[in-house]
């Protein structure tokens, strides 16, 4: 007896969630942050700030911060910034603290580099130094950072000149970076021109985004929204984000250092999210990917005036692998190209990578999409000694104007797809639940990516 094709894509989308099990819980973003009133509270002008945007308050919230540092084993506190305008350069958070940002209140990052510390690149980036981030976190617990609608404006546009210009040392501020913490809440703000990233969670865990809308001009360069960094248990929600790069990119790691340190991105969820990228992507994975990317659910996007709606990217090299990720009801318009998968995207850390590193992209499943307005559907590129496998397709229909799909050194299943995809996208449905194993950007990106 004969299968309807409908079924055995259902029955082949079934046995992929068996397969990925709890570890792929898209329950993530509906256990909700917790937050209980703080029961101490002080407001930044208590310590001598200033809103006019002029008097720089960097001392002011550094020691407020160090002031509400002995309230941590009291429940916590909360600091308070009022309506105004409020200059600053780096300061730190510490635990169980609540940055609260009335309406009105806009915390302005210093333009000066002297006001701006430096730090070592990360570990799974590799060596050099790079500028310290605006609003800092290191092994926090229990951090929120929200407001009324308050703003952080990161004034990046002196930061973009020496990017572009190549007169920087070091690689540019991001806004927010919290780093090896968890249980952090970033909710109900508003992030105007950052530098380089508006918000940066590495090696966290257990991390909510929430109702937040980021926002830079069209020409700022390598200007990106959120990047999930080596994190699990991840949540980014009801957002608006409009930047000149890529809006939300999913990353683990730069080359060896990445796969050294051997820290994935794992247990992802994102929902609810309007996005633009003029010239990047509305969601991408990678192309640093090291320590791995997995068990990723993505659903109801809008992306709009965007290069490409969806990318994964990697490179010889690179090693780790982006495996299990379902991406679900997009809506498309004027996207250049609706998909993108390039296994030869990407710069090296230096020249000390080993080429025999092979990244794996495999158990990809994309359904639900519509788009009018797109330039190419589909543009997949694997690498030939490790092609992109489980690579399925449902219920995606794209209104294009020019090739609909290119393929090489991939394979997979497509089901009620238009423009008909390629060959290599037609294979039985078994494709899949098939296992995929683990194997041992430009110049201009170096500065963005020496983290």
């Amino acid at each position: 007896m004969k299968i309807p094709v409908a079924l055995v894509w259902l029955l082949a989308f079934t046995n992929v969630l068996l397969i990925r099990g709890e570890s792929n819980d898209a329950t993530i973003c509906k256990d909700h942050f917790m937050l209980d009133p703080r029961p101490h509270s002080v407001s930044i002008l208590e310590f001598g700030a200033v809103g006019d945007g002029k008097y720089l308050n960097t001392l002011a919230f550094q020691n407020a911060i160090f002031y509400l540092k002995s309230f941590a084993d009291k429940g916590g506190a909360q600091l308070y910034v009022p309506p105004g305008k409020w200059l600053t350069g780096s300061f730190n958070l510490t635990s169980h603290l609540t940055l609260f940002l009335e309406k009105g209140a806009t915390i302005l990052a210093s333009p000066d580099q002297s006001h701006w510390d430096t730090v070592s690149s990360l570990p799974s980036y590799g060596r050099g130094k790079r500028y310290r981030s605006l609003i800092n976190g290191d092994n926090l617990l229990d951090v929120v950072i929200t407001g009324d609608n308050g703003t952080f404006d990161g004034q990046g546009a002196v930061w973009w000149e020496w990017f572009e210009s190549g007169t920087l040392n070091y690689s540019r501020p991001h806004i927010i970076e919290l780093v090896s913490s968890k249980n952090i809440l970033i909710s109900n703000l508003t992030f105007l021109n950052a530098p380089s990233v508006n918000i940066h969670p590495v090696y966290c865990s257990h991390v909510h985004i929430r109702k937040v809308l980021i926002e830079t001009t069209v020409d700022s360069p390598y200007v990106l929204g959120v990047v999930p960094d080596s994190s699990d248990n991840v949540c980014i929600e009801d957002s608006t984000i409009n930047v000149g790069h890529d809006t939300i990119s999913l990353k683990s790691g730069w080359d060896q250092y990445g796969i050294n340190y051997n820290r994935p991105t794992t247990n992802v969820h994102l929902r609810n999210l309007s996005l633009k990228s003029p010239t990047g992507a509305g969601i991408s994975f990678g192309s640093e990917m090291s320590g791995g990317i997995s068990d990723v659910t993505v659903e109801l996007l809008t992306i709009q005036s965007s290069h490409v709606g969806v990318a994964f990217r990697t490179t010889r090299g690179r090693g780790g692998y982006i495996r299990n990720i379902t991406i679900s009801d997009v809506i498309l318009s004027r996207v250049d190209t609706a998909i993108v998968a390039d296994g030869h995207t990407g710069s090296h850390a230096d020249d000390k990578y080993d080429r025999d590193a092979l990244p794996v992209v495999t158990r990809v499943l994309m359904r639900n999409f519509t788009g009018e307005g797109i330039g190419l559907a589909g543009k997949f590129t694997g690498i030939g000694e490790s092609p992109f496998t489980s690579i399925c397709l449902s219920d995606i229909h794209l209104q294009t104007s020019s090739e609909s799909w290119v393929c090489s050194n991939v394979s997979g299943f497509s089901d009620d797809v238009t423009p008909e995809p390629c060959q290599e996208l037609m294979s039985s449905p078994s494709s899949c639940f098939a296992g995929g194993g683990i194997y041992g950007v430009d110049t201009a990106a170096r500065g963005y990516y020496s983290w």
